[in-house]
């Protein structure tokens, strides 16, 4: 049955990303606002549960608000969640959350996922864009990859407006930093 709905969702998320439609009724919606412009994310719920609710713990918290993002790699990932625009490492609230990659989910362009360190159950705030189809971060034959949560749904122009700023070595980085900030203004839930 989980194997069924997981082939359905697939199955809606691609016929959503191809006609842009809208969200699936019942997935919580967040609005990312940045001094770029809007990202509206939907979030996979029935999927990674524990990942999402790990979210929006922060997204309630005010822990994304005035973070950065920090790290952009042009054709793979915008990476943020972790720092301020000091480069100073915000704290964690919460502990780091299961790794759900093996959700049937796949990081595809415009997905939301986990980022973490070698510990595949080490995630807590940081989170990235796929700018494409990343199939090497995905589960794949009990090798943990990085969890799916969720989608933009809107604002993809602002994300690829991210993923174009050149970049270079900023605070502790060494390289792929954006060299203009992109700025997580406010992070919220939406219609609660």
């Amino acid at each position: 049955m989980k194997v069924l709905k997981t082939f359905i969702h697939v199955c809606l998320l691609s016929l959503l990303t191809a006609t842009g439609l809208q969200a699936a009724e019942g997935n919580p919606m967040v609005l990312m606002k940045t001094n770029l412009g809007d990202i509206r994310i939907e979030l996979f719920k029935s999927e990674a549960p524990k990942t999402v609710e790990n979210f929006l713990a922060y997204v309630r918290g005010g822990h994304y608000d005035g973070s950065i993002f920090h790290r952009v790699i042009p054709g793979f990932v915008i990476q943020g969640g972790g720092f301020d625009s000091d480069y100073n490492r915000q704290p964690t609230a919460h502990p780091p959350v299961y790794n759900e990659s093996d959700n049937g989910l796949d990081n595809k362009r415009g997905t939301l996922s986990m980022a973490r360190t070698s510990d595949p159950h080490s995630a807590t705030s940081q989170f990235f864009v796929n700018l494409s189809d990343n199939p090497p971060l995905d589960y794949r034959n009990g090798n943990w990859g990085y969890a799916v949560y969720g989608r933009v749904v809107e604002g993809m122009d602002v994300v690829d407006q991210i993923a174009a700023i050149p970049t270079g070595a900023a605070g502790p980085f060494r390289q792929d930093v954006p060299r203009d900030m992109a700025i997580i203004e406010s992070a919220e839930v939406v219609g609660e």
